[in-house]
């Protein structure tokens, strides 16, 4: 399924995209490994990543699926940045990989 999607990282985040023509709206998938931390730690990114990706859905084209995967680096975003931190990896990946209607993408492939 990766190999048909595209990808798009930074230091904190790998987004993956996914073509679905029934989706109305975006989907999101998270994937927090235990290498971001303990249940606490990881619970708080994946809270913090929903919490972003529900503020970017607006703007985004529908028929999307998107799995974000965070690296251990996200959880000291999370410490240190809060939601702003998590929510500008996220913008500035979703702006990468062409998700908003009328922006051309060249996803990096990782």
């Amino acid at each position: 399924m990766y190999r048909q999607g595209r990808s798009t990282a930074n230091r904190h985040l790998v987004l993956y995209t996914f073509p679905n023509a029934q989706a109305r709206r975006p989907r999101l998938g998270l994937s927090v490994s235990r290498k971001v931390g303990g249940a606490v730690e990881r619970n708080r990114v994946k809270r913090l990543l929903r919490e972003a990706f529900a503020e970017a859905e607006a703007d985004l084209s529908p028929g999307q699926d998107i799995v974000v995967v965070a690296r251990p680096q996200a959880r000291e975003l999370a410490e240190r940045e809060g939601l702003a931190g998590i929510a500008a990896s996220l913008t500035e990946l979703i702006a990468r990989a062409g998700l908003r209607p009328g922006t051309a993408s060249s996803p990096e492939r990782v």
